[in-house]
């Protein structure tokens, strides 16, 4: 199946230019909510529990029990939500979804491959999120290395 075929079944045969590509801005405001939940999540569950464990909430430390309990949930967060809803709280709210260009439903390696490594990849060149703005298929780094782009959802 074709990348094009691939994004018009999402829409029962409707035809791939009427599929609008989400840009910079809506995926940047959507990514924000996420953030915001993120920031929940590790107030509800981590803080309390690097309480209990270490003594203090907040350590200098970069492998601090904080550090790493935050970044288990922030890529949890990610892959589950994309894994299962094909989209975050975030991209929820903004009506956007995660769609993979060659696969019907994006795999669990395609899946990793875009939110562990497209990422790391792509925080370290923050132009990899710029390039949103400029691509065709409004793709960042991380979705042109594992194939995906996001779309408008509107069913």
């Amino acid at each position: 199946m074709s990348p094009n075929e691939v994004v018009e079944d999402l829409y029962r045969g409707e035809h791939l230019s009427t599929v609008a590509y989400a840009g910079f801005w809506m995926r940047f405001w959507a990514y924000l909510a996420d953030l915001l939940v993120i920031g929940s999540l590790n107030r509800i569950l981590i803080s309390p529990l690097s309480m209990a464990i270490t003594g203090n909430v907040f350590s200098g430390s970069f492998f601090s029990f904080q550090a790493i309990g935050t970044t288990i949930i922030f890529y949890l967060y990610f892959v589950l939500m994309t894994r299962f809803f094909g989209k975050t709280l975030g991209k929820m709210i903004f009506g956007l979804k995660v769609v993979s260009l060659k696969e019907e439903k994006i795999s669990w390696g395609t899946l990793f491959f875009r939110e562990f490594i497209g990422r790391f990849i792509a925080k370290f060149l923050f132009a990899g999120y710029i390039i949103v703005g400029f691509l065709p298929k409004k793709q960042g780094l991380h979705d042109i290395f594992a194939d995906t782009t996001v779309i408008l959802d509107r069913r």
